[in-house]
C-alpha cells in the first residue's frame, strides 16, 4: 500500500474519535514489529524513525538515507494506511534530506529554540514539504526529561494557549506537539498531565495537537485528552524496553555455545531479535487500543 498522507490519517481519526500511535523505530526489527502490531491490530499507524536519541554526525554521514530507504521498503509491503515520519531532526537539513530520503512527514526539533529562529526555520520547512506534499510537525513548549534520580524539569515549559495560537499561525504546520506535563523517557511511572492546560489550548488551535513523551502518559487520561484534540501519541522509550527485556531473556536462555548464525541474523523463530520484536509487538497492540485506533482500517 502507497504511504498515505499524514493530514489524511489525521481527518479520519478526528472524524471517528481516535488517536493515532507514533511507535518510534530505530532499525528493521522495530519498523518490523510496529507493522507487523498494526497488521494485528487493524489499525492505521504513523510509523519511522527518532533523531533525538541518533547520533547526529551518523545521521548526517547517510543515515537519514538509510533509515528512509528502510522506511520505504516496509511500507511498499504494508496492508494498513501508514505514513513515514523522520521525528525531531535536529537541524532543517536533515529534515530536508528526509524528504529526498522519502518520509511523508517531519518533525524539526526547535523545542529548546528561541521563538524567532523556531518559527522562520519551521516556516520555510513548511513551505518546501508541502509543495512536495509532505507534511510537517512542530513543537511549542519543552518537555521535562526523566534523569537517573528523578524528573529535570529546570529547563521545562508548558505551551502557552495564546502563543501556539500564533506558532500554527505563522509556520503552517499540520500538527503542534505540546507540552502539559508529559515527560519525555518516563517509564517508572505515570506523567501529572494537566488536561484543563491542554483544554485550553484546543480551544486556540484547530490543528490537531501531538502528545510527545506517550511512555509517560496515564492510559486513563486518552480519552479525554483525544476529546480535546490530540490525534497522535508519540511512543518509543517503553517500546525499546520491550525490546531490550524480550532480546536480554532469549540470550539468556542460549547454551554456553550456540548457534550464532541461527540466533544472530538468520530471522528465524530462534533469531534473539524476534524475541525483542514479539515484545515490542505486544506493548504496540496494548496501546493501539488505548488510543482506539483497533479496527479502524
Amino acid at each position: 500500500m502507497p504511504l498515505v498522507p499524514m493530514t489524511e490519517l489525521f481527518e479520519h481519526a478526528r472524524r471517528e474519535g481516535y488517536a493515532l500511535g507514533y511507535f518510534e523505530a530505530w532499525d528493521l526489527s522495530s519498523l518490523e514489529a510496529a507493522l507487523e502490531a498494526a497488521e494485528a491490530e487493524a489499525s492505521p499507524v504513523i510509523l519511522g524513525f527518532g533523531c533525538m536519541m541518533a547520533d547526529r554526525d551518523w545521521l548526517d554521514r547517510g543515515g537519514v538515507e538509510a533509515l528512509g530507504a528502510m522506511g520505504r521498503v516496509v511500507a511498499e509491503r504494508t496492508r494498513v494506511p501508514m505514513t513515514l515520519l523522520l521525528n525531531e531532526t535536529h537541524t532543517l537539513e536533515q529534515a530536508l534530506r528526509g524528504i529526498e530520503s522519502g518520509f511523508n512527514a517531519l518533525m524539526l526539533d526547535t523545542s529548546a529554540w528561541v521563538w524567532d529562529d523556531a518559527v522562520a526555520q519551521v516556516s520555510e520547512l513548511t513551505r518546501i514539504a508541502h509543495a512536495r506534499g509532505v507534511a510537517v510537525e512542530g513543537e511549542l513548549g519543552r518537555l521535562p526529561d526523566f534523569i537517573e534520580g528523578g524528573v529535570d524539569d529546570s529547563r521545562a515549559s508548558l505551551t502557552d494557549p495564546e502563543q501556539a495560537a500564533a506558532f500554527v499561525a505563522q509556520t503552517g504546520i499540520d500538527c503542534l506537539a505540546v507540552s502539559i506535563g508529559n515527560v519525555h523517557l518516563l517509564t517508572t511511572q505515570y506523567a501529572p498531565v494537566d488536561l484543563e492546560q491542554l483544554e485550553e489550548i484546543s480551544r486556540r488551535v484547530s490543528t490537531p495537537l501531538v502528545i510527545h513523551g506517550g511512555t509517560s502518559f496515564p492510559p486513563d487520561a486518552a480519552p479525554r485528552a483525544i476529546a480535546a484534540g490530540v490525534t497522535k501519541f508519540n511512543v518509543g522509550t517503553i517500546l525499546k524496553r520491550a525490546f531490550f527485556e524480550g532480546m536480554r531473556q532469549s540470550v539468556q536462555a542460549q547454551p554456553e555455545t550456540p548457534d550464532v548464525h541461527l540466533i544472530l541474523g538468520s530471522h528465524k523463530s530462534a533469531d534473539v531479535m524476534n524475541a525483542g520484536k514479539a515484545r515490542m509487538r505486544e506493548k504496540i497492540q496494548e496501546l493501539m487500543r488505548v488510543y482506539g485506533s483497533s479496527g479502524r482500517v
